[in-house]
């Protein structure tokens, strides 16, 4: 099968305002880091507003909505706060992923499929705003057919546990792992979801990802802002491009 069409790379800004919170006050600018990685050739902008905003901040994302000329994918949880915030700005795109306070960053996917209704009622309002929405889900076949039944246009598969197999050398795991990902980016599309992947992705382990003809976008942010400390950000998202296009063909 041939790709879909051109592969899109989102890059995550969270972290650098993670940076930024650490200390206090206004520097390092999550928005300039934004405005660096459009220049550099990104086809998106994430940041994930969390209920403790411990990263982003609501006056980043009223910064990114002014700033941006690429699309904004706003991550957030399925609560009535995130919900009213992503209604007030009309992003191009909504990114529903589970959230707890306790973890470090996103430890796995929503669980659709038991909390089907709610979800359905939950993104119904804000398609009808015009955003896409997209479920952060495992590659698990069971949840991919809960986010298609309750509305969902895109998925976005959790490659976390992929990426944590390949560096801590489980290479039987990576590859179950990897496989799991191939059959369900497949399946996905089967079903008329476009199909996104995102967490974990290093230099090392987007080329096999990046290769399968139905994923669209990645979405990748903690990697490239710590290789931005050793080599510039442009040149590192400029690395990270030419290695998705190149596993492109």
């Amino acid at each position: 099968m041939k790709p879909l069409g051109p592969l899109r790379l989102g890059v995550n800004i969270d972290h650098v305002a993670t940076v930024r919170n650490a200390r206090g006050g206004d520097t390092p600018d999550p928005l300039r880091a934004a405005r660096i990685a459009q220049e550099a050739g990104c086809d998106g902008i994430t940041a994930h507003l969390r209920e403790d905003r411990r990263h982003i901040s609501d006056a980043d994302i009223e910064g990114l909505m002014e700033v941006l000329t690429v699309p904004l994918n706003f991550e957030m949880a399925a609560t009535d706060e995130m919900q009213q915030i992503a209604l007030r700005h009309r992003p191009h795109a909504v990114c529903i992923v589970p959230e707890k306070r306790e973890e470090r960053t996103t430890e796995g996917g929503l669980e659709v499929a038991r909390e089907e209704n709610k979800l359905a009622h939950f993104i119904a309002p804000l398609r009808d705003a015009g955003c896409r929405v997209s479920i952060f889900i495992g590659a698990d076949q069971r949840q991919i057919e809960a986010a298609h039944r309750i509305g969902a246009q895109v998925i976005e598969l959790h490659s976390g546990a992929y990426c944590d197999a390949h560096h801590e050398g489980r290479f039987d795991d990576r590859d179950r792992e990897l496989e799991a990902l191939r059959e369900m980016s497949s399946f996905a599309h089967s079903l008329g979801l476009e199909v996104h992947v995102g967490h974990g992705l290093t230099y090392e382990t987007v080329q096999p990802v990046a290769a399968f003809p139905e994923v669209m976008e990645l979405n990748i942010g903690h990697f490239l802002i710590g290789e931005a400390i050793f080599r510039g950000l442009q040149p590192a998202i400029a690395e990270m491009r030419r290695l998705m296009d190149d596993a492109r063909g």
